[in-house]
């Protein structure tokens, strides 16, 4: 029998926009919280016009806005400050993205909203963190992963520093953080009554999570130069080889059993002597040149050793495992991605499409006790 999702009746309002903010909440929303998206009517949320040159909401926005409510609010103005925390007395989570001390300029800083409800968890997500040197600082994923070191071991090995096209400092170390921290003040606060503030920096998350840097430092005393440590193409059992059409295989066969498997297929048996032997790459690379992905990825089909090609983003899309997954859905005229998790009992659905600016003032406003008057009242001066 369906369950409703897991956290329904959780009520987030939400501050942020781009990156990673609106992600964060995108998953609280998918997974059943009922979450308030706040942009204010001077600039909204960039997101909206990301990529489209033009007045419409872009993909980008309504991809990863679906499944919430939009209120527009004026915090700039002292009405809008009294809405905002008469919303904020009655909900479970705020999460915002602004410089660090913003919020408490505009008096909806944590420690303001914890006095009208000490349950609340209000996480903050920038850049460097609220304390610090740089904590004022602008910065987008690039400067992020650039502090962390991340950037200098992303590459071929030679080569420069790469730009992945996959913001990890924004997705892992700000969505997910953030998510996660959430999540685990929530759950404290319907034990305890206490809620939490909860300070996410992008940089330090990103940070504690490069274990094989770290591991390299602990047993050497230096970092490894990029392109040449054991996960990071040093290795000649794990690394990327280019094809005969320009195309890739992705060789992962770390654990020796893949490896001597991986060899076997290869028809080159005395390789498998030389798993840890850097100097075995370039004639690896040799052999992989000579046939086109697909010949490589027939071959390797039948055999378990960890060695795959390397499929485009159009490609993954049409993938039989992420099919099989129901990892792709068509809503709101758009390709978009299902959540990650799979929940027994629950099947997800968009519940509703990315909101149009102030969407939804007039329902959220009554829900909060404003009667129709009031809510005219507050549209008249420009505070919604």
């Amino acid at each position: 029998m369906s369950r409703p999702p897991p956290l329904t009746g959780i009520r987030v309002l939400d501050l942020t926009r781009l990156l990673p903010g609106p992600v964060a909440t995108l998953h609280l929303a998918d997974l059943g919280a009922e979450v308030i998206k706040i942009e204010d009517p001077q600039v909204g949320d960039y997101a909206r016009t990301l990529g489209t040159g033009q007045g419409e909401d872009s993909a980008y926005f309504r991809m990863i806005n679906r499944n919430k409510q939009g209120l527009r609010l004026d915090l700039k103005k002292p009405g809008g400050v009294e809405v905002f925390m008469r919303l904020a007395a009655t909900v479970d989570v705020i999460v915002e993205s602004f410089r660090p001390g913003v919020t408490d300029k505009l008096g909806i800083g944590y420690a303001a909203v914890a006095t009208v409800n000490p349950k609340i968890s209000y996480c903050s997500i920038s850049g460097y963190g609220q304390d610090g040197p740089y904590r004022d600082h602008a910065g987008h994923d690039i400067n992020y992963l650039g502090y962390a070191g991340v950037l200098d071991q992303i590459g071929s090995e030679g080569g420069n520093p790469a730009i992945p096209n996959f913001q990890i400092a924004d997705l892992l170390g700000g969505a997910l953080t953030a998510a996660m921290g959430i999540l685990a003040a929530v759950l404290e606060a319907q034990r305890t009554g206490q809620g939490r503030y909860i300070d996410v920096a992008m940089t330090d998350s990103v940070l504690t999570h490069t274990y094989f840097t770290m591991l390299r430092l602990n047993d050497a005393g230096h970092s490894a130069p990029r392109g040449s440590d054991l996960l990071n193409g040093g290795l000649p059992c794990y690394a990327i080889y280019r094809c005969a059409d320009g195309r890739h295989m992705a060789v992962g066969a770390l654990e020796g059993k893949f490896w001597k498997a991986c060899c076997t297929a290869l028809e080159r048996p005395e390789w498998i002597r030389r798993q840890w032997d850097a100097g075995l790459r370039s004639e690896m690379a040799a052999l992989f040149a000579t046939r086109p992905r697909d010949d490589w990825a027939t071959l390797f089909a039948a055999v378990d050793c960890c060695v795959t090609p390397i499929l485009s983003p159009e490609e993954a899309l049409d993938n039989e495992q992420i099919a099989a997954r129901r990892m792709v859905l068509r809503d709101d005229g758009l390709t978009q991605f299902a959540p990650p998790l799979k929940l027994s009992g629950y099947e997800f659905t968009v519940r509703q499409p990315a909101p149009k600016v102030g969407e939804h003032n007039d329902g959220i406003l009554r829900a909060a006790g404003y009667t129709d008057d009031e809510v005219a009242a507050l549209a008249a001066t420009g505070v919604v």
